[in-house]
């Protein structure tokens, strides 16, 4: 087998820890928005092969992520990141107060949105076939597209620029903690 390697395959950037937790943040936008494409994928899929193998298996990959991960990716934002930010966007008379009143504003309206897709997404889990509305699929993908730009281009920054090494220890520990299972 003959493989040609592309010069950007040879600098692959290492995956964040949760030693940078802001990082981390940003790889979890990485994949919501790879989650939304394979949403946007299968719009046009099911249309040509109906709920196929191929159909089902990807419905089960974004209900997973979408089930487990974003809601941790949502908790760490809403427990842990956006408090310490708050509090430091009032002591610098910031923005950054109301831009998260508008955040989690849009994390109720994401919930919600994804509570809709799921139902639909089940049934084309299980091989039913069902119509995948081009509509909510777009709103969901673009509503998170757009939720995610205003994080990455204003408030992780902002995170950046005033968390300290302790504040980011904590931020850290918090979203490990949220992901470690305890046996019972």
């Amino acid at each position: 087998m003959n493989v040609k390697m592309k010069p950007d395959n040879l600098l692959v950037k290492p995956a964040p820890s949760f030693d940078e937790p802001i990082e981390m943040l940003k790889a979890c936008h990485e994949r919501i928005a790879a989650q939304c494409a394979t949403l946007e994928k299968l719009v046009a899929h099911l249309p040509l092969h109906g709920p196929d193998t191929q159909a089902q298996q990807a419905a089960r990959n974004v209900m997973r992520y979408f089930d487990v991960a974003a809601p941790h990716h949502h908790a760490d934002e809403e427990q842990d990141l956006f408090p310490m930010l708050i509090e430091a966007g009032q002591r610098q008379r910031s923005m950054v107060p109301e831009r998260i009143a508008s955040l989690l504003d849009e994390h109720r309206l994401l919930d919600a949105a994804w509570a809709q897709l799921r139902t639909v997404l089940a049934d084309i889990a299980e091989g039913k076939a069902r119509p995948l509305e081009r509509g909510w699929v777009d709103d969901f993908a673009g509503a998170y597209r757009k939720h995610m730009a205003l994080e990455e281009n204003e408030i992780f920054p902002f995170a950046q620029a005033c968390l300290d090494r302790q504040q980011l220890a904590t931020l850290s520990a918090a979203m490990v903690a949220r992901r470690t299972i305890t046996p019972q």
